[in-house]
C-alpha cells in the first residue's frame, strides 16, 4: 500500500513512527475533454499572464492574493519557518466517546501503518488501549499545506484516521429546515414505520454503483462497435402535491412485492374476485377532499331516510292499539263461550288484525242467536 505521508504519532511521551495511506479508492469513470469537430484533446497549459507564455512547474511558486488584488509571494522557506509542531506529527490531544463526533465533521479516511519494526510495539499498545476503552483519539496534524483535525479509531487490527472539519466549518442546519410548520399524524407515522420494517436491513457489501456500471457497459459497446442495450428509465415524480397516505400504502405494498411477501394473499384475492387485485392509486389532496364531501352527503341522505321511517312505525303501533281495543270489546260481548286469541303482529300487519277482529264479532253474534 503506497504511503502519502511520513511522520509519527505523539502519544504523551511516546512517539510512534507511522506512514499514512489512503483507506479508500475511487472507481468513478473519468472523461477527457475533446474538440467535438475533430475529436482532438483539450489541454490546459499554465501560462504567465505577463509574458503570455507557458511556464514549467519548476518556475511556479505560491502567492497570497490581498484584498486589493495584489499578490504577495510565499516561499517554501516561509512556510517551513512557521512554529507548527504538527508538521510531521499526529499530536493526540484528547480521548472522547465516539458518539460525540458528529458524522457531519468526518472527511477522508486513512490507514496508519507502522514505519519500521521498532514502531510495532507502541503501535499495538495504542491500538489495544483504544479498543479496550471504547473511545477514539482526537489529534491535530498538518497535511498538504494546512493543519487539520483528525480522529483515530481501531478497524480490525489497524488504526484508522478520519479527517475532521473544524467546528466553525460546519454550517447551521436551520437554513435548510422547512419554512412552514408541518403536522404529522400518528397514522402516517405508523405507515412510515411499516414501510421501514418492510424494507428491512441490507448488506452494505451488496450495494454497488449502477450508474458507473451503465457507463462502462456503454463504453464497452462503443469499443466493440455495437449499440448499447437501452436501459429502463426509472419512474420520476411529477413534483405535485400527492396524498401522502396513499403513497405510503402503495410503497408498503410495492416493497412487500419486491421482497416476495404477501404473494399468497394477493393470489387468494385474485381467486375470489376473479381478477387481479386492485392497486392503490396516488391521488391529489384536492380530489381526496371532493370524494370525502360526496361520501358525507350520501351518508346524510341515508340518515334522512331513517328519520322518515320513524313516523311510519309510530302509526303502525297506534293502529295495532286500536285493533287490540276492538278485540277486547268482542270478548265482553261473547261472554264465557268465546276465548279471543291475541294476534302478535308488527309494522305492516295492522290491516290483517282489524279484519280478524271483525270476523270474531260476527261469530260471536251468530252463536248468541243459536243459543
Amino acid at each position: 500500500m503506497q504511503s502519502i505521508w511520513n511522520g509519527a504519532i505523539s502519544f504523551g511521551l511516546v512517539s510512534i513512527p507511522v506512514k499514512l495511506a489512503n483507506a479508500t479508492v475511487s472507481h468513478a469513470v473519468s472523461f477527457r475533454q475533446i474538440h467535438t469537430e475533430d475529436g482532438g484533446r483539450i489541454r490546459y497549459r499554465k501560462v504567465c499572464e505577463l509574458e503570455e507564455k507557458e511556464v514549467p512547474s519548476s518556475e511556479i511558486g505560491k502567492g497570497f492574493e490581498d484584498a486589493d488584488g495584489s499578490i504577495i509571494p510565499i516561499t517554501e522557506e516561509d512556510l517551513a519557518s512557521l512554529p507548527l509542531p504538527t508538521t510531521r506529527t499526529i499530536d493526540i490531544v484528547a480521548f472522547v466517546e465516539s458518539e460525540r463526533i458528529d458524522p457531519l465533521q468526518m472527511g477522508n479516511a486513512y490507514y496508519l501503518m507502522v514505519n519500521g519494526a521498532p514502531a510495532a510495539k507502541p503501535y499495538a499498545l495504542l491500538r489495544e488501549a483504544l479498543r479496550r476503552s471504547e473511545r477514539v483519539a482526537i489529534a491535530k496534524f498538518a497535511l498538504r499545506g494546512r493543519e487539520r483535525l483528525g480522529m483515530l479509531r481501531v478497524v480490525d487490527e489497524v488504526i484508522a484516521m478520519h479527517t475532521l472539519h473544524w467546528p466553525d466549518e460546519i454550517r447551521s442546519p436551520e437554513e435548510a429546515a422547512p419554512e412552514t410548520d408541518v403536522t404529522v399524524r400518528d397514522a402516517e407515522l405508523d405507515l412510515a414505520d411499516a414501510l421501514m420494517d418492510t424494507l428491512g436491513d441490507v448488506d452494505l457489501d451488496s450495494l454497488h454503483d449502477d450508474y458507473r456500471e451503465a457507463v462502462e457497459e456503454m463504453v464497452t459497446a462503443k469499443v466493440e462497435g455495437r449499440e448499447p442495450e437501452p436501459e429502463k428509465e426509472p419512474k420520476q415524480g411529477e413534483g405535485t402535491v400527492i396524498d401522502l397516505m396513499s403513497a405510503l400504502e402503495s410503497s408498503v405494498r410495492e416493497a412487500k412485492r419486491s421482497r416476495g411477501e404477501g404473494e399468497g394473499e394477493e393470489g387468494q384475492a385474485e381467486g375470489e374476485d376473479g381478477g387481479k387485485g386492485e392497486e392503490a392509486e396516488v391521488t391529489s389532496l384536492s380530489s381526496r377532499r371532493r370524494t370525502g364531501t360526496r361520501a358525507k352527503s350520501s351518508t346524510g341522505s341515508g340518515s334522512g331516510a331513517k328519520k322518515k321511517s320513524a313516523p311510519a312505525k309510530k302509526k303502525a303501533s297506534s293502529g295495532s292499539g286500536k285493533s287490540a281495543s276492538s278485540s277486547s270489546r268482542a270478548k265482553s260481548g261473547s261472554g264465557r263461550s268465546s276465548t279471543a286469541k291475541k294476534t302478535a303482529s308488527s309494522g305492516s300487519g295492522t290491516k290483517k288484525t282489524a279484519s280478524s277482529s271483525t270476523a270474531k264479532k260476527k261469530t260471536a253474534s251468530s252463536r248468541k242467536r243459536s243459543a
